[in-house]
């Protein structure tokens, strides 16, 4: 048995064995540019598999040496990588800008940090192996755009019409480019500097060759416009870096924006941060010590066994460590199916964070139902669930050695948990006010009481809902 075939039985061990075949398929027949930047929500779809089930086992691949795992920071109007990191770690900026769409963003791991995996060397040997010798077409396809844009097929076709010059420029090179440059927008970009000189061209014809120098470095420069007559123009581009450069003249059109404005479901760092089976493999290597970065919406519940401490008195320490682990085992099942994640543990209390607030809810709806038929199968019917959930903002950090979360809403949460009584779900507005939640609410009869209570440590009163 080779190493591949190696690879692939351990694989199968840890993960669904459709994935793993899905996989196995395209390490052996997809084109290169398939297995790079893997976009799992996107093979999930293609392949009719549950996206968890699809985004658990590259993880799984990950950990055998068979995938590489990306962080990428991107722009949320061209799509385009701004910052390309193996690991969470190295996201240490706080505003990332891209120079394609002359904007700048606040880092935040909602929309603005995608999750995708490529096949490893060990597997297969692909052409973005070697980004330095891709064509212009296949840089953009497989480095520049993130896995969030659908790109066409034809896309070399499609760059073709919208660009008016290009360069393969070698480090420390400079090329002169004769242009006549037509009235309008342009834009001189290169996707591997991401360095940006935008030209706004009207007016009358130029009875003289323009002139313009356009230079390549690793400092980043603020993007400005420069006008220009319609004509010819003389266009210098000089690369100052240690590396090639791709430099391209583009003219705007609705081909481009057409290309721009295809989008597809990708897997957001928020989302992989919520997913059990990366907390599982990962919860002690996401964050670097001190770092913190931003969410702006995150989904936490925390659930408290009532009355556990009368539970070991009535039944013994055996059968109520039993039933407890039993209860630990219930909910992770049922918190992982509905895409959360267990955080932490605290005595008989779980911390469970979701991508969204409606996942929550299905999930302590479950959570409850599940305690009743394990304390009525055990003959303990008092085994009851207290539980509250709250949604907002928080930081990712990295408490006592493993990835935690920290701020307010983590706060409101655990106090609102405080609010539950036996087999009660108490949820702050935010989470009531969810689309989503309210059609789950309204499907499951459920007809949450509304009032308003102080809560100890925030200064102004909360409205809060108990879900009967």
């Amino acid at each position: 048995m080779n190493e591949i075939e190696t690879m692939f039985g351990a694989l199968r061990q840890a993960a669904d064995e459709d994935v793993v075949d899905m996989l196995e398929r395209m390490v052996r027949d997809a084109p290169d540019h398939g297995l790079n930047r893997m976009n799992p929500l996107d093979l999930a779809a293609r392949a009719n598999l549950a996206g968890e089930r699809v985004i658990a086992g590259l993880l799984h691949a990950v950990s055998l040496g068979m995938l590489e795992m990306t962080w990428s920071v991107m722009c949320p109007s061209c799509a385009g990588v701004l910052s390309a990191n193996k690991s969470l770690k190295t996201l240490n900026s706080a505003q990332y800008n891209c120079g394609f769409c002359a904007a700048g963003y606040e880092t935040t791991l909602d929309d603005l940090v995608e999750v995708t995996f490529t096949v490893s060397p060990r597997l297969r040997k692909i052409a973005a192996h070697s980004p330095d010798e891709l064509s212009l077409a296949d840089y953009y396809r497989q480095v520049f755009w993130s896995s969030a844009i659908d790109l066409p097929d034809d896309l070399e076709k499609t760059l073709r019409e919208v660009t008016l010059d290009a360069v393969d420029l070698p480090p420390g090179e400079r090329a002169i480019l004769s242009l006549n440059v037509p009235q309008g927008t342009l834009i001189v970009f290169d996707p591997v500097t991401h360095a940006a000189q935008f030209l706004d061209v009207r007016g009358e014809e130029a009875g003289e060759r323009q002139n313009l120098s356009v230079t390549f470095n690793k400092v980043p420069v603020p993007v400005d416009t420069i006008a220009l007559r319609p004509g010819p123009l003389r266009l210098t581009l000089e690369n100052r870096t240690d590396g090639r450069v791709l430099p391209a003249v583009w003219v705007g059109s609705p081909a481009l924006d057409d290309v721009l404005t295809r989008r597809k479901p990708f897997l957001t760092a928020r989302r992989l941060l919520t997913n059990q089976t990366f907390r599982d493999l990962y919860r002690t290597d996401t964050l670097a010590i001190g770092q913190r970065l931003k969410i702006l919406s995150l989904t936490f519940l925390f659930s408290d066994l009532k009355d556990s401490t009368a539970l070991y008195d009535r039944v013994g320490d055996l059968v109520a460590f039993d039933l407890v682990n039993e209860h630990f085992r219930l909910l992770q099942e049922i918190i992982a199916s509905e895409r959360g994640a267990i955080v932490k543990t605290i005595g008989d209390a779980v911390m469970a964070t979701f991508e969204t607030p409606d996942r929550a809810i299905a999930a302590a709806i479950r959570m409850r139902e599940a305690m009743s038929d394990l304390g009525a199968d055990r003959e303990h019917q008092s085994l009851r669930l207290k539980m509250g959930i709250h949604e907002g903002s928080c930081l990712a950090v990295t408490l006592n050695g493993q990835q935690d979360y920290f701020g307010q809403t983590v706060n409101v949460a655990s106090r609102v948990q405080g609010l539950a009584a036996s087999r009660s779900i108490v949820v702050t507005e935010s989470v009531v006010e969810n689309a989503e939640t309210r059609a789950l609410l309204e499907a499951n009869g459920l007809d949450p009481t509304h009032r308003t209570v102080a809560l100890s440590g925030i200064a102004d009163k909360v409205s809060v809902y108990e879900i009967p």
